[in-house]
């Protein structure tokens, strides 16, 4: 993720498709155990039911009460495990996944080589759905031979290993071994539950505005902030797509296998999308591109001081959208976005046909509850069939998982 890029100023909200679906959590003896009371809430306004079993050096970090009264159901201990007969099965009879984090350098010794002589490292041995690794250590440790062997050995049997990052640890080092971004962790966390019904798929999605400057520090644009975009992104991509996310000037998560190509200018989109669309299977264009941009002037920076009026020419972009249909191939579907001021189903409907497009959603830029920068977004959706609807106000993530449902079905 960038830096300077605040988590819940991008992803919009969680995704909520998780009714009925549960993960148990294994916390272990790290610095980094307090940041799974976030991710816990997460998870839980993912609709998603959350246990936890915390190892004896957890617990000196967490009290398992903190757990308890966030929503977490059951909470295990080691010193409770005495008191819960199958407590060492319960996650492999009832979660649907298995998230070690913080995740210590002893638990991926005891994994790797199938110790089970505690309570989590037991019902990690009886655990047969997805198992996801999330280390944090000290750098030393992470890079001793032993760690990289055990580490290895994870990989090969299929778990889900989220590598740790890079930076300043607890103990004043500096190294690989920080727990990764709980936004890597919780979208790796829902990819492992979600039917991935979008593999075998590349797909090219854009979002975010363009940025058209005239001098060295000026530009038109829009206020476009990419939440659109960015939610279809997430949605394909814990849906299995190979995603390819051309962006504007706007902040985004780096998530392993998530594709990303920033650009600034409506003319550096158009050649990233031309070069990328022949190897798509789908496109979803929803980026907000400016149609005109400003002639360079002769000065870097305009001063009021010598330009006493502004005289700006504007000459027309290159419609991404319109030359991306006129190459679809009859194997590739094309989605269209439509931003409206007065008649969206017409003006939709018009698009859908001159644009070549399989599927078009549009939203009126005057509806105050959905417009730019909104969470929520109410739209109009019509595709090549002339099958029509329109939805109520809804999260953006909502609208994302909606319309590649629709897509899947065309």
């Amino acid at each position: 993720m960038h830096q300077n890029s605040p988590f819940h100023n991008n992803i919009i909200q969680v995704f909520t498709h998780y009714y009925g679906r549960r993960i148990h959590i294994g916390v272990c003896g790290s610095i980094a155990a307090y940041k799974i009371i976030e991710l816990l809430r997460l998870l839980l306004k993912s609709n998603l039911d959350v246990g936890v079993t915390l190892t004896r050096s957890g617990r000196e970090f967490i009290p398992p009460i903190n757990f308890q009264a966030l929503g977490a159901d059951p909470v295990f201990t080691q010193e409770g495990f005495l008191h819960s007969t199958f407590a060492h099965l319960a996650p492999g009879q009832t979660a649907h996944a298995l998230l070690i984090a913080p995740a210590t350098a002893n638990i991926l010794a005891r994994a790797a080589h199938g110790i089970a002589d505690d309570l989590l490292s037991t019902q990690i041995l009886s655990f047969s759905g997805p198992i996801i690794f999330a280390p944090a250590m000290n750098p030393k440790m992470w890079n001793s031979p032993a760690t990289r062997e055990n580490w290895q050995k994870l990989k090969a049997r299929g778990y889900i290993c989220l590598e740790p990052e890079q930076g300043q640890m607890a103990c004043g080092e500096e190294g690989k071994g920080r727990l990764t971004s709980i936004e890597n962790i919780y979208y790796s966390t829902l990819k492992a539950l979600t039917p991935q019904d979008l593999k075998n798929n590349k797909v090219l999605i854009t979002c975010g505005p363009t940025r058209e400057y005239f001098d060295q520090v000026r530009f038109w644009s829009n206020p476009s902030t990419g939440k659109m975009g960015l939610a279809l992104s997430l949605a394909a991509w814990l849906r299995g797509a190979e995603v390819h996310l051309v962006h504007g000037p706007i902040n985004v998560l780096s998530l392993p296998g998530l594709n990303l190509y920033p650009v600034t200018s409506a003319r550096e989109m158009y050649s990233v999308c031309m070069e990328l669309w022949p190897d798509m299977n789908m496109g979803c264009l929803a980026a907000a591109v400016a149609d005109f941009s400003p002639e360079p002037c002769a000065v870097p920076k305009f001063k009021k001081s010598v330009t006493r009026q502004l005289k700006i020419t504007f000459t027309r972009n290159h419609d991404i959208l319109k030359n991306i249909g006129r190459l679809k191939t009859k194997t590739q579907k094309l989605i269209g976005f439509a931003a409206e001021a007065e008649n969206l189903q017409q003006n939709c409907l018009h698009k859908l046909q001159k644009k070549n497009l399989d599927l078009i959603v549009g939203n009126l830029i005057t509806d105050k509850d959905s417009a730019f920068a909104s969470n929520k977004n109410r739209v109009y959706v019509s595709d090549h069939t002339n099958r029509q609807e329109s939805w109520p106000l809804l999260p953006k993530t909502e609208v994302a998982w909606r319309i590649w449902d629709w897509i899947l079905a065309l």
